[in-house]
């Protein structure tokens, strides 16, 4: 009997863990698509004033429970100077969240690079990632089949990975929904390559 109850109260009470990088270039929106994130999926969260956030220097957390899993965010900086830590994390990481600000024209080279760099780190190879094109409620800005082109030679060298590409605009949270939900399912589908952590809800 108590064997049964104990397998109950795990299966009630435990959740999976997995970890989710949320990396782009400074400005390109990763702490503002992490706080509507955390506003659409945690109930009566009293996320900061948008329009008051600044460039990330070091790093933001937050997490999510979705079904039987939790997802906690790593939203990293991404000045130059502090890209050299992202390679830090990627060991623990479940997937990758990668944002590029699709309204700065000037900068999508310099983004395609970085993320590059991401998908050739052998310590991601096979994490499920999701390429976001921010900003699409800007006039002028890149549509994501042209952020698809830019991004063409990277996104065909991945290798065998899940990856899914998408129009989003965090300031207002057109496409945040849809991301997430692709990312747990990805995640989940990946979970024999990278098992996830077992908690207990807190």
């Amino acid at each position: 009997m108590y064997t049964l109850l104990s397998g109950f109260y795990k299966y009630m009470c435990q959740r999976d863990q997995y970890f989710v990088l949320i990396l782009g270039l400074d400005n390109a929106g990763k702490t503002t698509f992490l706080e509507q994130t955390k506003t659409k999926f945690n109930k009566n969260y009293q996320g900061m004033n948008l329009a008051k956030i600044t460039s990330t220097v070091g790093l933001n957390i937050g997490k999510i429970d979705v079904g039987t899993s939790r997802l906690n965010f790593w939203d990293l900086g991404g000045q130059e100077e502090l890209q050299s830590l992202w390679d830090k994390y990627y060991v623990e990481s479940h997937a990758v969240i990668y944002i590029v600000d699709s309204s700065d024209r000037e900068r999508v080279e310099e983004s395609k690079d970085a993320f590059e760099k991401v998908v050739m780190n052998d310590n991601l190879t096979g994490v499920p990632l999701m390429l976001l094109a921010n900003k699409q409620d800007l006039e002028g800005c890149l549509k994501v089949t042209e952020v698809k082109t830019i991004f063409n030679s990277p996104l065909q060298s991945m290798g065998q990975r899940e990856s899914w590409v998408q129009g989003v605009s965090a300031l207002k949270g057109d496409g945040v929904q849809e991301g997430i939900d692709w990312l747990v399912e990805a995640i989940k589908r990946n979970s024999t390559m990278r098992p996830p952590q077992q908690k207990e809800i807190t």
